[in-house]
């Protein structure tokens, strides 16, 4: 006796509505596969025109969202790097579009060889929460510029950012052009199940895994940006105050909750205490008390703020000391917490597991610069690696003995900012780029075009074998 079928449980309206916007992109696309220059140019600037006019309200947005965000915050790690992609962008297309000639070789001659960069289709972005608009706008703009359509999944903890987005693209693009998703998880797991013809996952390492499994059932291509624990080193040579310089601003840029924030430092054994200090004088410098301090952010929810208690609790709990930058303690009313600075960590805590994605920093002492090179070679490559030191020698040694997505010398996080520089990770970092000319590369199909006149040389290769041009052949070719 046969069993009976099994029902398959039918889509959410949430979910079934974004299949038709899905689909509905796909048959639009298959009516203009190959958007011309001027057009791609008119939509990045139409973007540029609404983002600049939208900005104050996508400011307000991200602060509501956050309990608190510092304006200028905001302006520089969420506008204006948008804003500068754009530009670099209508700077470049015309030259990443041209066809690029190869040469076909005696083999192939008389016959030219080119490739052509044609756009994928539509391409899927999933946005986290911790810079909604640069890394929703930001792949936007490169997906556009190869000539796609794509269809954006706003992340669930950022409402009130997704509202000023999504009325900014409306008004910009048609939705069969560019779409906007939300929903919970079960609408972001439909979402990377799409058979999209590139899929973009920026967040954890965790998720990422998911996304890809998702995507392996339709052979989807994926771009992972993910994450890590991001280290820096301090060198020998370097004078602490210098070090803590290059370095507090990327740690407390949206209260260390960026993936390629400073993760943990390394410092030579004896002068983990003048760090502290060194550290916590420039916070005072920077910051002060962070309670009444508008430069200073939060953390965007109160899901984030008890996972960082979590482990920061778990540290003491393992014997590890606590020193905060300012002296306050956690400001759970506010969800606001000064870089709290941790000595005598071990392996066994949370915090030296997980990425911290918050004020957090362990301070790991070593004994040789062979020591911590090992250290970091001993754990997953991660996006970032930080050196401080203005020795070339030891500049040249770090780089040639550690892997990671990207590296800063005497600086952090700024990479990201080098537009027409490749940014992703490696391993469980990530894989793929999405910035630079790597970038327009990533959303386009590098496709080679060979090309005939009418003197058809590879009929010389025709069967029946064995005769003497193709001996000729076979002696020149295969000597």
């Amino acid at each position: 006796m046969n069993a009976a079928p099994q029902m398959q449980p039918s889509p959410s309206g949430e979910v079934a509505a974004m299949q038709q916007t899905f689909e509905r992109q796909r048959q639009k696309f298959a009516q203009h596969s190959y958007p011309s220059l001027s057009e791609r140019k008119n939509a990045l600037t139409l973007l540029k025109l609404a983002l600049l006019e939208q900005q104050d309200a996508l400011i307000s947005a991200l602060s509501r969202d956050y309990g608190h965000r510092s304006a200028d915050d905001s302006r520089i790690s969420d506008i204006m790097p948008v804003v500068n992609h754009i530009n670099y962008s209508l700077s470049n297309l015309s030259r990443w579009c041209k066809p690029s000639r190869r040469h076909a070789g005696i083999l192939l001659a008389p016959a030219s060889v080119k490739v052509t960069y044609q756009p994928k289709g539509v391409v899927g972005i999933i946005v986290p929460w911790n810079f909604p608009v640069m890394l929703s706008l930001g792949p936007l703009v490169t997906a556009i510029a190869a000539g796609n359509s794509a269809m954006l999944k706003l992340s669930e903890f950022t409402p009130e950012t997704n509202k000023v987005l999504k009325s900014l693209l409306a008004t910009t693009f048609a939705e069969s052009k560019v779409a906007v998703i939300e929903g919970e998880a079960d609408v972001a797991a439909a979402f990377s199940s799409l058979p999209f013809d590139h899929l973009l996952f920026t967040g954890s390492t965790a998720v990422g895994k998911h996304v890809m499994r998702a995507a392996s059932a339709n052979l989807t291509p994926v771009t992972l940006e993910l994450g890590g624990k991001s280290p820096v080193i301090v060198a020998p040579d370097m004078a602490l105050e210098t070090a803590v310089e290059r370095l507090i601003y990327g740690k407390c840029l949206n209260a260390g909750q960026i993936c390629v924030a400073p993760d943990y430092v390394l410092v030579p054994r004896g002068k983990e205490d003048a760090f502290i200090k060194a550290y916590q004088d420039k916070f005072a410098a920077l910051y002060g008390k962070v309670e009444s301090n508008d430069d200073y952010g939060a953390i965007i929810n109160e899901r984030q703020w008890q996972r960082l208690m979590q482990v920061l609790d778990d540290s003491k709990q393992q014997g590890a000391r606590v020193h905060s930058a300012s002296g306050e303690p956690p400001l759970s009313s506010l969800r606001k917490l000064p870089t709290q600075l941790l000595t005598q960590v071990t392996d066994e805590m949370l915090v030296m597991q997980e990425e911290i994605f918050g004020p957090l920093l362990p301070v790991v002492p070593y004994d040789s610069l062979d020591d911590a090179l090992s250290y970091i070679n001993a754990r997953p490559r991660p996006l970032a690696l930080y050196l401080m030191s203005f020795d070339t020698a030891i500049q040249d040694k770090v780089l040639s003995s550690t892997h990671s997505g990207g590296v800063c010398i005497n600086e952090t996080v700024f990479h990201v900012a080098a537009d027409d520089a490749p940014f992703g990770g490696i391993g469980p970092s990530g894989m793929g780029h999405y910035h630079g000319e790597e970038g327009f590369r990533t959303f386009s199909h590098a496709k080679t075009v060979l090309k005939r006149g009418r003197l058809n040389t590879g009929k010389l290769v025709h069967p029946p074998y064995g005769n003497a041009i193709q001996k000729l052949l076979m002696k020149v070719f295969l000597r």
